[in-house]
Parts: structure tokens; sequence; C-alpha cells
């Protein structure tokens, strides 16, 4: 028996939908003693005869106690989700009803399930490998269509086929490296060194476009923290609530009305905008609870992926402007200048600030080029087509280990340059082989597995 699926042979339940009030609710059981719990529950037939991938409907009885008017699907194991016997009770909504079969069947022998236990359970007995498990998180926890389109290709197999290619390619050669080892008396070479060369080429190559793409992925993911900053009475919060089309900051013509950070998300192209409207930056102020708002504000902006400077077109001069993109340059700052108020200036003044890099420039009073604003946020800061049908990787897990085995393939590459040994290329081979098994799940350890899927919700 597999070690990793020892204390893996009992029988699990959960809520399978979100909890709380709603027409419906599912509740997933699966282990040995699925179907024979559930048939003390279901007089209506015998479940243990039944077909698998079969819908019975009928009531649920603890003795004589109706607990409701049920569906059941039936799934035999190996094909379930899981690859044991699984089956799911869709349920009235009530969160009654709910708790009510939960204590039917788990005072029956069933135990409630961990988070990501069902998932779990479906990699140890091979239904997908770790990387395709993980992406269903991350798939229940899409919330924009590029999220959701790279969790599915990942939750798919597309990754770990690009990662299979790789382990083929290096497994057939560090076959023949370990061949020669075998005759190493009779001085003969199996594996031809200027082809394995080039495998490593075009195996470096790969890597490093996968690791490329973690960027895209992270914004596809998580999303741009973008911090609004700017001297009071710039515009900022008329800004925001601009680019959300409702009226969430307060707006005024007193300056430091704003004196805490205001949060909200905007979805543009298909990419989240975490947007931050800070206090106003004025350096000498003598208000205490503005001065606490000014150091948040230069603390978002440290924290933020891209700043949107926003400054008063009418109250700005040349060298104030350009002592502030110095500072920004000086802290290694992605920024994009947006000068606010472009209706009350005239064309000279536009020309003379349009002379600085990232410049833009807005009515946001009157809602003037804001969808070049909207462009300009999605270009500064998406470098990758986000609707590609490659692989992008979007887990830090995932990433770590691929430079990893970028790191590996350099050794590799530099031992045939310098002639190494084959005992030693044989072991530089093998750590190759090691980090995509920390990907696939096929290296692995029970502390690890129990972290990655406790990050799941329960009931799947």
């Amino acid at each position: 028996m597999n070690t990793a699926l020892q204390g893996w042979d009992d029988t699990i339940v959960a809520l399978a939908t979100a909890p709380g009030i709603g027409a419906i609710a599912v509740i997933r059981i699966s282990g040995p003693k699925s179907f024979e719990v559930l048939n003390q529950l279901f007089p209506k037939k015998d479940l243990l005869v039944q077909a698998s991938h079969t819908i019975h409907v009928g009531l649920l009885k603890d003795g004589d106690n109706i607990l409701d008017e049920v569906v059941l699907s039936l799934y035999k194991g190996p094909k379930s989700y899981t690859g044991e016997d699984v089956i799911e009770i869709s349920c009235h909504g009530s969160p009654y009803i709910q708790e009510q079969i939960l204590q039917a069947i788990t005072k029956r022998g069933v135990r409630m399930a961990k988070p990501g236990e069902f998932t779990q359970r479906a990699f140890l007995k091979g239904k997908m490998d770790l990387a395709q498990a993980e992406a269903v998180a991350d798939l229940i926890s899409s919330n924009t269509e590029a999220s959701k389109k790279a969790a599915l290709h990942t939750m798919r197999g597309g990754f770990s086929s690009d990662l299979l290619q790789l382990r083929e390619a290096l497994i057939s050669f560090s076959a023949l490296i370990e061949l020669e080892l075998d005759f190493s008396q009779e001085d003969v070479e199996f594996a031809d060194r200027t082809q394995f060369k080039l495998l490593i080429a075009q195996l470096k190559h790969t890597t490093d476009t996968l690791i490329h793409s973690f960027k895209l992925g992270n914004v596809i993911k998580n999303g741009v923290q973008v911090a609004i900053i700017g001297k009071p009475n710039a515009g900022k919060s008329t800004l925001l609530n601009t680019l959300l089309n409702e009226n969430r900051a307060i707006v005024s013509d007193i300056a430091g009305t704003t004196r805490d950070t205001i949060e909200e998300v905007i979805n543009i192209d298909g990419v989240l905008f975490r947007l931050i409207d800070t206090a106003g930056i004025r350096e000498h102020t003598t208000d205490a609870i503005e001065q606490i708002g000014v150091s948040k504000s230069k603390e978002k902006m440290r924290a933020a992926e891209l700043v949107i400077y926003l400054y008063d077109l009418t109250n700005m001069t040349n060298d104030e402007l350009q002592n502030i993109v110095a500072e920004f340059n000086q802290a290694s700052i992605n920024y994009m200048l947006v000068g606010n108020k472009s209706d009350l200036v005239d064309t000279l003044t536009l020309e003379q600030f349009g002379a600085f890099k990232n410049s833009l420039f807005i009515s946001a009073k009157n809602q003037t080029q804001i969808d070049a604003l909207k462009i300009a946020l999605v270009n500064n800061t998406i470098q990758g087509n986000i609707h590609t049908e490659s692989t992008i990787v979007t887990n830090a897990r995932h990433h770590a280990a691929l430079q990893g085995l970028m790191s590996s393939l350099i050794e590799v590459e530099q031992g045939l340059n310098n002639q190494t040994p084959g005992d030693l290329l044989a072991l530089d081979i093998r750590q190759c082989l090691h980090y995509l098994g920390t990907i696939t799940g096929s290296i692995t350890h029970e502390d690890q597995l129990d972290y990655i899927f406790s990050k799941f919700c329960i009931g799947k």
C-alpha cells in the first residue's frame, strides 16, 4: 500500500456549497462507507445495487424522522472526483436541514472533512497531479475571466503537459548517462553530448518562458495595487469616484478632506486594479491626524505596484514636478504622471508638462480622457497577453521550483561544457527532476500536502 494513502481509508462528509440559506445545498460524502451509510438513510432503494453515475429522488430519513426530500447522485470509485465511492446529496438550502443531515451521517461513523480533503484524496488516488489540484482552488477563487482561464488551463493538465515534456526529455538522457556508469570500465559513451547540449538549451528556453510568465500570472491572480497620491485638492477622490462610477470617496474644496486611505477594486479588461485613494501629501501640515494620513499615504505608495501621481495642472511648476520624478526614480517606483483639470489650462501648459515621461492629462470632474487612463493602466502593468492559450504560471510555489530547475539546468550545461564525469552529471540531472517532481507532486511530503490543501475551502 502507498504510505501516502495510509490513514486515508475512512469516510468523510462536508457541505460542498456555501453555508447559509439558499434554494438548494449539496452535501458530499466520500469513502468506503459512503453507500453503506446513505443506504441506512434512504429507504426507497437499495443504493448498494444501483449503477454508478445515476440520480435518485426520495426521502432521507433518520429512523422515523424525515430529514428532507433529496436528490442523490451516485459515483462509484474509481470513476469519481476523489477516486473513491462518492455520493452528493442535493437537499433544500435550510441551514437546519443541512445540519440535521450532517449529524445523521456523522453519528454513523463518518467524520467531517478537513479543508481541501476531497481534492487531496483525488491527488493521492492519482486522479490529478499536485499542480492540477492547486488549480482547483485557484478556479474556485477566480474573479476575472483571465484568472478563470489560467486556472482551468492548469486544472485540465496544460501546465502538467509542459512539465511532462521537460521530464521525459531529461529522463531519456539521464537513463543513457546512468547506462554509461554501468559500463564505466569500457569507456563507452551512449549519450550524445552535442544533442544533450541542444536539449538543455531548449529546456532552459521553455523554463525561462514559464518563469517570466509568473509576473503576468501574479497580476491575473492577485490584481494590481495602484496608489493614487498627490497634494491635497489635486482631485484624487474625484478620480477614484470617476473610475468607480460611484461616489465612494468624499469630495470637497477643503484641503485634507481625505484623512485615511480608501481602497476599492475595479475590473479593467479582465484585470483587477486595487485602487487606493490616499490622503493628500503636505510635508508641513500641523494637523496631527492629517500627519498620520500622510504617513499612511507614503506607506501605501512604497507597497504599491504602480503609483498614479495626480497633480493639479493649475497649481504645479515644472521644477516641482521634476523633483517628484527624481524622487520616484531614486526609489525605483513604477509611476504614471497624471495631470488633472486639463479643462482649466491652455495648450502651452499641456505641452510643457507633456515633456515628462509617462504623462497623461485628464479632467476627473468632467470625465475627460478617463478611458485613455484605463488603457494606460493596463499597458503599464500587463507584460504579455492575458488571453493567451499558453501556460501562465500563477502559483508562487511553482515559480520557486522553476527557478530551482533553471539553476540546475545551468549546472548541467556547465558540466557538459567542462566535460564533467557522468556520475556528477547524473546528480545534476536528478536535481532537475527533483524540482519538476515538487511541482507535480511526484516528490512531496505529508506536511507540505497538509499546508497546500489547508488553504482550500471545506467541501472541496
